[in-house]
């Protein structure tokens, strides 16, 4: 019974079965009271009998009643095999072995329920940090305390230092420092800023601000994170569905092989000790309580599995694959260099790109526009924006047609592109009304951690790392020199990312594909793993891959492998634990040696180490955190 009990609790419960606390404790007085009458009153042998049989009935109607509801609900599970070997004892009347063996299941229930809530512990605390009330401020600045359930977009919040934060939004006043772990897995709080970005649930720690509120309940960040953990509990592993599909043939196999132990052997003992050992709470145990403590481990990092599937699958990878921009780099694209055709000053040239770009969310039309800001220059108005992926951005700026982008999408215009002497840079070259106006060299910083992240994926014997980009081979070069070496592919096109991976795959290859889950879409797609970086925000990154990164800390890519291979290792572990626990009790059952409170014993003692191998995993990864956090300690600066 506490496999089916604790099982549900592992996913989403369809109804909880009758609480067995109220009845454990009764039935155990009641059974107590009646081992301590035998002693105080020999003489009453009838009383005795009585507290017995009322303290065994007591402890086993949460067993039966649990049996009957799956029949009534056309269920067969294997629980009934626990219910049928209590009665077993009852009809032999062995009341006393009946409510022992009772006792013992409801026990090991409380034990592994709780222990169950435990690896639920971190993802509970994730999903309930959004508070309840907030502070809204009117049109004349009045404070409003409301339900938070009742902000709006567009509403203007008041947060003081060590509130949590009750909605999506951006900074409109003051500024502060955020504990943004709940939501990215990262220990040290980020400084923000005015029109910096806030997530609901993470907590401001020490300024006051005002945010003007984006995104409300479950379209907030922390609303598609909880959306997500409760989805991929609700998945299964392919050996979980064998399991369900074969427990309907299990149990009246169970049946039948113990008419058959009666029959030769006329030992009704051996029956009721069969009948308990035989239920394999263990094997049923033994994957989901080491997956839901493995979901827990990564949503504590930041790291969000949509399937079960997937975090099992990435125990197999062997190749990954980097997008460039924003993911190896820090995709903060910065300008180096402005160089004019003939004729044509620098302010115009940055004018007319920028005035293009304006409404593009590329890195490189970020950098253009930040640039021209900084110079303080207006921006003409454009129209007709349109932009192709990986290629550029075309539009109206004062009625004519201007091109940004890669030298191959402004010639496929008639425009002519001159060579650019611009070794290591990324390059957007400009034209207006069919004149070519010049180019802009860019350049992106690798991120930090790149090197010991591929270092590490090496280590993990990841047979190719690769990195490919929409980047000029030169500029594409330079990032794999500084992040120690990787195969390179530069200037691909979205789809040539993907025809890339496929290739890769058909080489036999299991392949993971990192990127930032916009452009790299059709690549994340394709891969066998597809990995959005940065995804706190994000809606596009969040649904696009099949897991999300909250973050931008690439040590988080060997950490989703040692992660998977740690959990496979567990099941097998927990499997083979079960399975010995069961050969032994069947091998006891036959030599006669085992009688059904033994069996209540060895059955429950398997089920309890079994949780407790897979709780293991819930504190997976800690002691690396716990380095970073002791090397950021060394480096910080020390205060006067």
């Amino acid at each position: 019974m506490q496999a089916r009990m604790h099982g549900e609790e592992l996913g989403a419960p369809e109804h909880t079965h009758y609480a067995p606390l109220p009845w454990l404790f009764s039935g155990s007085v009641l059974l107590l009271s009646a081992v301590i009458a035998r002693w105080v009153y020999p003489d009453n042998p009838f009383g005795v009998e009585i507290l017995t049989v009322v303290g065994a009935l007591v402890l086993a109607i949460p067993i039966f009643l649990t049996a009957i509801e799956d029949i009534l609900h056309g269920h067969m599970h294997m629980d009934e095999l626990i219910a049928l070997g209590v009665m077993a004892a009852m009809v032999d009347q062995q009341f006393e072995a009946a409510g022992v063996i009772s006792m013992f299941m409801l026990v090991a229930n409380q034990i592994e329920s709780r222990t169950a809530r435990g690896a639920h512990k971190a993802i509970e605390n994730l999903i309930k940090l959004t508070p309840s009330t907030a502070v809204r401020l009117d049109a004349a600045g009045a404070e409003e305390e409301i339900a938070a359930t009742d902000l709006a977009p567009g509403d203007r919040v008041r947060i003081r230092p060590g509130e949590n934060i009750p909605a999506d939004g951006t900074i409109l006043l003051g500024q502060t420092s955020i504990n943004e772990a709940t939501i990215t897995g990262e220990s040290v709080p980020r400084d923000k800023t005015l029109d910096g970005e806030v997530f609901a649930g993470t907590q401001n720690l020490t300024g006051m601000i005002e945010i003007e509120v984006k995104k409300v309940g479950g379209d907030t960040t922390l609303g598609k994170v909880k959306e997500l953990i409760l989805a991929a509990e609700q998945t299964k592993l392919p050996i979980m569905k064998i399991v369900d599909r074969y427990a309907r043939f299990y149990t009246p196999t169970i049946l039948m092989l113990a008419i058959v132990v009666w029959f030769f052997t006329d030992d009704w003992n051996r029956v009721v000790a069969l009948l308990i050992m035989a239920c394999p709470c263990a094997f049923i145990l033994a994957t989901p309580t080491a997956m839901v403590a493995a979901l827990s481990a990564a949503a504590r990092h930041g790291v969000l599995f949509k399937n079960v599937v997937d975090l099992e699958s990435a125990s197999r990878i062997d190749a990954v694959i980097f997008d460039k921009t924003g993911t190896l780099t820090n995709g903060e694209l910065g300008v180096v260099r402005v160089e004019p055709a003939g004729g044509v000053s620098k302010s115009d040239l940055l004018r007319a790109g920028a005035s293009a770009e304006q409404f593009s969310n590329h890195p490189a039309a970020q950098a253009l526009c930040a640039l021209a800001a900084e110079a303080g220059m207006e921006l003409v108005e454009s129209e007709d924006f349109q932009e192709e992926a990986g290629k550029g951005v075309s539009a109206l700026v004062a009625g004519a047609r201007t091109y940004t982008g890669r030298a191959t999408y402004l010639e496929q215009q008639g425009i002519e592109v001159p060579a650019a002497d611009a070794e290591g840079l990324s390059i957007i070259h400009i034209a207006t009304g069919g004149t070519y106006l010049g180019w802009v060299g860019l350049r992106d910083q690798v991120r930090e951690g790149a090197r010991q992240a591929l270092e590490d994926l090496r280590a993990l014997k990841v047979r190719r790392v690769a990195m490919i980009t929409g980047d000029r081979e030169s500029v594409a070069t330079r990032v794999a020199a500084e992040i120690g070496g990787c195969d390179v592919q530069a200037e691909c096109l979205p789809q040539e990312k993907a025809a890339y991976v496929e290739q890769v795959q058909q080489q036999g290859y299991q392949v993971a594909f990192v990127g930032d889950g916009v452009n790299d879409a059709p690549a994340l797609a394709a891969s066998n793993t597809g990995i959005a970086m940065g995804a706190a925000g994000s809606d596009v990154a969040i649904h696009s891959a099949k897991v999300a990164l909250m973050n931008n800390e690439l040590s988080r890519i060997p950490f989703i492998l040692r992660l998977s291979r740690a959990s496979k290792s567990v099941i097998f572990q927990n499997l083979a634990i079960g399975f010995l626990f069961i050969l032994v009790g069947f091998g006891l059952i036959g030599l006669g040696r085992l009688n059904g409170i033994m069996a209540a014993v060895m059955h429950n003692a398997g089920s309890l180490i079994i949780i407790f191998n897979s709780a293991r995993l819930v504190r997976f990864g800690e002691e690396a955190e716990e380095e970073d956090w002791f090397e950021a300690f060394k480096t910080a600066p020390a205060s006067e």
